[in-house]
């Protein structure tokens, strides 16, 4: 069988990592944390739990599929979304989400309302994806907007249907096939900015922040991201909003245990320092000349032989940090720097004592400061650390108390920040941030009381990114999702430069977020099996990288689909 080694045991990592060994690639996943996870790590804390990175669980279908893969069924010619998950009551509202291998794995339930979205005077919209709870809150906000919003519903329900259903998988590997989909995007005006987009059909400023602020869970800048991304609104209001029992480090387990099941390997606390390339005569490649992948050199000296090697690591990391620039001309040190990448965070995660009034706080909330344009502006385009900020408070311990020790409460908030390309020393602003957002959630009443009720904190910042995780400068999401960086434009799965080299996860297609992680799991996975023509049962017809000259996006080429052994 093919050697397939895979950097980084992120959600796109392990989710690439099911697919190769299913579809008959020996796989090893190297992690250089002391566990599997990634941005999704979970920190343990004198008793608390407390999710390091995603929280925000949507289409648990993926995961289904991911749980029920088996060696020879690597699912990659299976329709994406079949009728059975698209009828009008496919959204789980209570119970559990999961399917029936996901529940042999862990737990998964749906969270009702999806988020509490607070406003600065203290006013908040309870979105939930039901559409009548939705028109009543529009109304009490600005009546003249409900005709609005129901011509933003039935537009952001085509660019869903064309943007996620029919264009979710696409690998976009050449302009052309790019060029194809831009006149259906031109049509549903999919490409201006998602705040303009939604600021047509709305004339409230609470209403055009409550439709347009999910791409920030992405990374996006609501001000610069394509208005494609009015899909999320509706992924959500399809799926539902969920949590898995034990925090995202469940979901994690549960992959890194089917690996195991799959036969795969997982190997932590392995960093590696170098993405071996020949030019496939024993002597040392050149920029221009023919190369191609020979494994991984580990921080420890150590080398690593393989076929293929697929990073699940930050974009820049990958290809500045692991590979010579000599060896690589598409992927230059100049194109990778002179990319756009998406803002950073600080993160506060902290532990308090429960009181005898319950809190007034959702499992998700959003939690909007005085300002929103100019707020964004700042971070994204001036990278300077604005006077006020808007933030995500989580609260898992609302709906599982096993986060925390009996009589606590877990939780964290999320306050998005410039990267490190800014300048700004966290040694210094990071103390003063922390205590203005406790100042804020305690005195304005999120959490009465807070700073007298805290037990345990943990704090990171960009540098938390740029040095644990190893993030071009500290970012939290990789390449910025604006339209000159989407699709083609955005890092490819497989590489120009390197034969049987390729990315996955936040950095490459299709973008950030854990269903879109997912979804570049198994974009790169059909990628690789028209490279090594993998059959549909998972049998490796070749031993040879053979470079598919097909720029479609089918899972398999036409010849592994009827060649037999």
């Amino acid at each position: 069988m093919e050697r397939a080694i895979v950097i980084g045991a992120g959600f796109g990592g392990l989710s690439l990592a099911l697919r190769l060994q299913a579809a008959g690639f020996q796989t090893t996943v190297l992690e250089a944390l002391d566990q599997p996870g990634g941005r999704a790590y979970q920190k343990e804390i004198d008793g608390y739990r407390f999710d390091m990175g995603p929280t925000v669980i949507t289409v648990p279908h993926f995961i289904e599929e991911l749980f029920a893969l088996r060696r020879g069924q690597p699912a990659l010619d299976e329709p994406d979304f079949p009728e059975s998950i698209l009828g009008p009551d496919v959204r789980v509202r209570e119970g559990n989400s999961g399917g029936e291998a996901t529940q042999k794995y862990c737990e998964i339930v749906p969270i009702l309302p999806f988020y509490r979205i607070y406003f600065d005077d203290g006013t908040w919209f309870d979105y939930d994806g039901d559409p009548e709870s939705t028109r009543r809150q529009i109304e009490a906000i600005n009546p003249k907007d409900l005709e609005g919003y129901e011509r933003f519903h039935k537009d952001a329900k085509s660019i869903f249907e064309r943007g996620f259903l029919q264009l979710g998988y696409t690998c976009f590997t050449d302009v052309w096939s790019m060029l194809k989909v831009v006149p259906d995007l031109l049509k549903l005006d999919a490409v201006r900015s998602l705040f303009s987009f939604t600021s047509r059909y709305f004339e409230s400023d609470k209403l055009r922040q409550v439709f347009s602020f999910e791409s920030l869970l992405v990374g996006g800048n609501p001000l610069r991201v394509p208005a494609i991304y009015a899909m999320i609104h509706f992924v959500e209001k399809t799926w539902g909003i969920h949590y898995v029992m034990g925090g995202t480090g469940a979901l994690v387990d549960g992959f890194a245990r089917k690996l195991d099941e799959l036969g795969g390997t997982l190997r932590c606390s392995t960093p590696v320092a170098k993405i071996n390339i020949d030019d496939g005569r024993g002597g040392r490649a050149s920029r221009f000349g023919p190369k191609r992948v020979t494994g991984v050199t580990l921080e420890d000296g150590s080398v690593l032989d393989a076929e293929l090697v697929c990073s699940n690591a930050d974009y820049g990391h990958t290809y500045m940090k692991l590979i010579e620039p000599s060896l690589r001309w598409w992927n230059s040190d100049f194109k990778v720097k002179s990319m756009r990448w998406s803002m950073s965070l600080m993160v506060i995660y902290f532990g308090f004592r429960k009181t005898e009034t319950p809190l007034d706080l959702k499992h998700h909330n959003i939690i909007l400061g005085p300002r929103y344009e100019a707020l964004l502006t700042e971070i994204f385009d001036k990278k300077v650390l604005p006077d006020d900020f808007s933030q995500y408070l989580h609260v898992p311990t609302l709906t599982d108390p096993t986060m925390a020790p009996e009589g606590h409460h877990a939780a964290y908030t999320l306050i998005p920040v410039p990267h490190n390309g800014s300048g700004i020393d966290w040694e210094i602003q990071g103390p003063k941030l922390k205590a203005a957002v406790y100042e804020m959630l305690d005195e304005q009443g999120y959490i009465p009381g807070l700073r007298e009720r805290l037990t345990v904190e943990h704090v990171i910042t960009p540098d938390y990114f740029q040095g644990t995780l190893r993030s071009h400068l500290g970012n939290a999401f990789g390449v910025e999702p604006r339209l000159t960086q989407s699709a083609y434009f955005r890092p490819h799965n497989r590489s120009e430069d390197i034969k049987g080299l390729y990315m996955v996860g936040a950095s490459a297609q299709p973008g950030a977020g854990t269903p879109s992680v997912m979804m570049s799991a198994k974009m790169t996975a059909r990628v690789i099996a028209q490279d090594y023509e993998v059959r549909t049962d998972g049998a490796l017809l070749s031993l040879e990288y053979q470079p598919s000259e097909s720029t479609d996006s089918s899972p398999l080429s036409p010849a592994a689909r009827v060649a037999s052994t």
